[in-house]
């Protein structure tokens, strides 16, 4: 019997996809601090592409750098390093694979030491404080996101993702917990997705009907008040009305004191395989699922059972960047993971983040910081990319 993930997956515009294996979108912050990629993350990008992923997602490229999440982010605006970006698709698109960005706003989640956040909906919350976004902010969108991807497209990268997960912008809009507007962007869920329905237009009309547009959802906010999973089963259906490629589910954001998927100990399995089942039932659409897959039989009962096209891999990547490869061979293999204890908040996101750094320079046999360790060389290095992120995109105004 034929390996289902190593089976190639059409997507509607007509590109293959070479199996069923993807390495998710994740924060890697390898960006060099002013927006644009460093040869650490070109080789990370690179080595998945090795190591057998169909597809690899660039984590939190802004289409602005007004509103970033983290300052070692990828910025694809006007003064991009164009050279250095194709260098990066090219990498990044070596044994078949592609690499697509994953194209953001983090809107009232932006990084406020370089940032004046902006979201759907004025906010004053413990930890979070955000101004409301201006109808004439909201019409900037979709052209900020089409430019975006026309920049993604002439680089060279296969495709583009619309973030619309995490508790970032987009999702803000879809999330009754951050959007109370009044007007024709609030409201039900239909208008709480127009936005995306606009910037998914502007950005097919940008980039032409052949070329791989998907988005990330959440499945659910994972918060009280939040997105359920009623309405976001409404959205997937609202984007099979669309011209949307791929439809990625996750869930949880980051809104301030809101437990993290990507920093808990151990997971209990894949997180959205019954939503999975839903979205597939009312979408033709290829739905992707990412979150909780540790092991090569979770990943074939998904594909198996009807609860995914293909299986988006986070830890698992960082932990084996050849996983990809294990998983089709004959012989398959799991990741080993981590055993933390007690490590403090935040820091097992940052271990893995750090591992990534590794990765990039090909030293991850050298690796052995604990969890504290490495938030604390995360945090540090943040601070000193802050201050190249000042200097390169200025003070932001407040009116911006």
């Amino acid at each position: 019997m034929k390996n289902p993930l190593a089976q190639p997956l059409f997507l509607p515009c007509g590109v293959r996809l070479k199996n069923r294996i993807i390495k998710s979108a994740m924060s890697d912050s390898l960006g060099d601090g002013a927006g644009n990629p460093t040869g650490a993350q070109m080789r990370l990008y690179e080595r998945w592409a090795e190591g057998g992923a169909a597809l690899s997602l660039i984590g939190e490229v802004q289409v602005v750098p007004d509103f970033p999440e983290k300052p070692g982010n990828l910025v694809f605006g006007s003064d991009a390093d164009l050279p250095a970006l194709r260098e990066l698709a090219r990498r990044g698109s070596v044994n078949g694979a592609h690499i697509w960005p994953q194209l953001g706003h983090a809107g009232a989640l932006s990084h406020a030491p370089i940032s004046r956040p902006r979201g759907p909906s004025a906010l004053d919350v413990a930890g979070l404080k955000c101004d409301a976004m201006s109808v004439d902010d909201i019409h900037n969108l979709p052209h900020a996101y089409a430019q975006a991807a026309m920049l993604a497209q002439s680089a060279g990268f296969g495709g583009v993702l619309i973030h619309a997960g995490h508790g970032f912008l987009l999702s803000q809009f879809l999330s009754p917990l951050f959007n109370h507007r009044t007007d024709s962007y609030g409201g039900s869920i239909s208008g709480r997705f127009r936005i995306i329905r606009e910037v998914l237009s502007a950005v097919r009309q940008a980039v032409g009907a052949a070329y791989p547009v998907g988005i990330r959802i959440n499945a659910t906010d994972k918060l009280a008040g939040g997105l359920t999973h009623h309405d976001a089963l409404d959205v997937v259906r609202l984007l099979d009305d669309t011209s949307v490629d791929l439809i990625d589910i996750s869930g949880g954001t980051y809104f301030p004191g809101a437990a993290s998927s990507s920093d808990e100990l151990a997971t209990s399995g894949p997180y959205f395989s019954e939503f999975g089942k839903k979205a597939k039932s009312v979408t033709s659409v290829p739905i992707v699922l990412s979150g909780g897959f540790e092991t090569r039989d979770q990943a074939l009962k998904a594909l198996q059972g009807g609860a995914a096209d293909a299986i988006s891999l986070g830890r698992a990547m960082v932990l084996n960047p050849a996983i990809a490869n294990v998983w089709q061979s004959a012989a398959g293999g799991d990741p080993v993971f981590p055993t933390f204890v007690l490590p403090p908040r935040g820091g097992v996101t940052a271990w893995y983040s750090m591992r990534l750094t590794a990765l990039g320079t090909d030293s991850e046999h050298l690796f052995d910081a604990s969890p504290l360790a490495a938030l604390d060389a995360y945090e540090q290095r943040d601070a000193q990319r802050c201050d190249i992120w000042r200097k390169c995109f200025g003070a932001r105004p407040p009116d911006r």
